[in-house]
């Protein structure tokens, strides 16, 4: 059972709207590497995982990306607040305000709606670990191509925060691949241990 305190994780306080900036922050909602598809990779994959400690991470790390779509949705939601027809014309903004006016759709920055083709649940130990590693790193590039196009300080502050979390998010997947490495060479596992190797037929040579 999860607990919910209604308070974002970090502040968001955003006085100058900007649509522009919210159709590119959008994409950390519901883009390919956004927190929406963190969340429900890392606690679905964490059902079929094996080893208690990693399954804790998973689950730790994908109750926290749930409140990193509320960061970057009240990012979005201050970025377009009270716009005028003018602000949303100007800056190509009426695209998505057509569809959802103001309201939070987990979509891309280039328009493509969110879709679980984007991230994958395989149930193997190893897979799942190296696409949460692969995933973390994705995320912390996006939000680096964010920085570089957004200049407005009370925007840049809780986007570094969030950057910064996916390196610690990294950091943890690294540290569950190293337990899950030790516990699979307890256990005579192919990546680890050479006999394994001499039964594959090809290999007997």
């Amino acid at each position: 059972m999860f607990q919910y305190e209604k308070k974002l994780q970090y502040p968001v306080n955003i006085k100058n709207p900007n649509p522009k900036y919210a159709s590119i922050i959008i994409s950390q909602i519901g883009g390919p590497d956004g927190e929406v598809g963190a969340s429900l990779r890392y606690l679905t994959q964490r059902i079929a995982m094996p080893y208690p400690q990693i399954t804790g991470i998973l689950t730790d790390i994908g109750v926290e990306e749930l409140s990193h779509i509320e960061m970057v949705s009240a990012i979005i939601y201050q970025l377009t607040k009270n716009l005028t027809p003018e602000q949303i014309k100007e800056c190509g903004f009426d695209t998505y305000f057509v569809d959802h006016t103001t309201g939070i759709y987990p979509t891309a920055a280039s328009g493509f709606p969110y879709t679980t083709a984007s991230m994958q649940s395989k149930g193997d130990v190893l897979t799942d670990l190296h696409e949460d590693l692969a995933a973390e790193q994705k995320a912390r590039t996006t939000y680096d191509n964010i920085l570089r196009l957004v200049d407005d300080p009370d925007v840049c502050d809780p986007i570094k925060f969030l950057r910064a979390r996916e390196v610690v998010h990294y950091q943890r997947f690294a540290d569950a691949l190293r337990i899950a490495q030790d516990k699979m060479n307890e256990k005579n596992f192919y990546g680890y241990n050479p006999a394994f190797d001499k039964s594959i037929p090809w290999r007997k040579k």
